[in-house]
């Protein structure tokens, strides 16, 4: 859902490459430019269809309905699962703005809540002490924050740099309180999570009520341009979103509710159905490399590198290093040709859109030390082991 960061002047070594996998994969992406344009299928249809069927297939999730981005998958996520003007949705501040937007968009109140530090992903034991001391408890038997004095409806656990949250415990507090999840998986595109409650390796987008992907064109399925998707096991929230998107309809000209024009084009479905045949070996190629920058890294003591839970098996959209002094290694790699982004420098609840739901500096004081430490080094499928040995070079000698 973020906004991928690059440098923009040339670089030896790119943040990120997308040209590259496209030449790879030019003829079959410019097929289905030729059959959009031979069949005039252009919203909607079989590109469409196919895509929402195989990618829910690859979720392990019974439907999906593709949207026109990660930020309307996120918020007809919400509404479909029931989340009205007036209500309380508890997230995390480290994650792009898309989260927050979706909340507010619905109608609801962002409460945000502090970061495991090791995982960088929602701590759920703060989520516990969240509806234990920051709610009372409301006359329906719900949590009511007691900052926005509204019903909290629903939690957004945000799967951040492409590892899962610990879903088991969320499922298991969420459930407890009546609260919905919506998992935020926009990065996490074929990301897995060991649940010990099933015995069983699951993927993002399967365990929540709802989750929300994005195919900006910078993540690990990525279109070329916008575009998005909701998954779920629950037929109401799939066929909710399904007329969410298109304004409200049930068939053309009946609209049953008011909705919003957020279709997946067939164009990108299409892209991305050629995509995703390749997406579990991009990703492995991801694991590798980050298992080599982690070999190759930890010899500093003064480089803290990304670590990958036990119940997880991450897909590294990102590869996010901690560093005392952030700012002077960002140069000094920039400086030496090596292309470097920050995910994300200012917190939500610190940023001035974000003013109004009344937090102030301390208040979460992981997020906010992380966001001061944190620098993505280059990741991507095709990064060479010559290319990750200069930036960890780099990087050791920079500090």
């Amino acid at each position: 859902m973020n906004k991928t960061a690059s440098n923009t002047q040339a670089t030896n070594i790119p943040f990120l490459d997308l040209v590259s996998p496209h030449l790879e994969l030019e003829d079959e992406l410019v097929e289905i430019y030729r059959r959009s344009l031979r069949e005039a299928a252009f919203i909607g249809g079989p590109l469409v269809e196919g895509f929402e069927r195989e990618f829910a297939r690859f979720c392990g999730a019974p439907h999906c309905a593709g949207a026109s981005s990660g930020t309307d998958a996120l918020r007809f996520a919400l509404i479909a699962s029931g989340v009205k003007p007036g209500d309380t949705v508890v997230t995390v501040s480290n994650t792009f703005i898309a989260t927050v937007e979706a909340i507010t968009q619905a109608g609801a109140s962002p409460s945000f809540i502090d970061i495991d530090e090791s995982t960088f992903n929602m701590d759920p034991e703060l989520l516990d002490e969240y509806l234990e001391a920051r709610c009372d408890t409301g006359s329906d038997g719900r949590p009511v924050d007691k900052r926005t004095k509204s019903p909290v409806t629903a939690v957004i656990p945000v799967h951040l740099y492409g590892q899962v949250c610990q879903m088991d415990r969320i499922m298991e507090i969420a459930g407890r309180r009546r609260l919905k999840v919506i998992e935020d998986a926009c990065q996490a595109h074929g990301a897995q999570y060991y649940s010990e409650k099933d015995k069983a390796w699951k993927r993002a987008g399967s365990m929540g009520d709802a989750g929300a992907f994005s195919f900006y064109p910078g993540k690990n399925l990525g279109a070329c341009g916008e575009g998005g998707a909701v998954t779920t096991a629950d037929s109401n929230i799939d066929s909710c979103s399904r007329m969410l998107r298109d304004h409200g309809q049930t068939r053309k000209y009946y609209h049953a509710i008011e909705g919003y024009n957020g279709r997946l084009d067939a164009i990108q479905a299409g892209i991305l159905s050629v995509k995703l045949k390749r997406l579990d070996a991009w990703n492995e190629m991801r694991r590798e490399r980050a298992k080599t920058y982690g070999e190759l890294l930890k010899g500093s003591e003064k480089v803290i590198a990304p670590a990958e839970a036990s119940w997880s098996k991450a897909v590294w959209h990102l590869f996010v290093v901690r560093v005392k002094d952030r700012d002077s290694l960002q140069k000094h790699l920039s400086e030496n040709g090596v292309g470097t982004g920050l995910h994300y420098p200012v917190p939500l609840h610190l940023q001035k859109a974000c003013e109004r739901f009344g937090y102030t500096r301390g208040e979460l004081p992981v997020t906010e030390r992380l966001s001061e430490e944190i620098l993505s080094l280059p990741m991507y499928p095709g990064l060479s082991l010559s290319q990750q040995e200069r930036v960890a070079e780099l990087v050791i000698g920079g500090l």
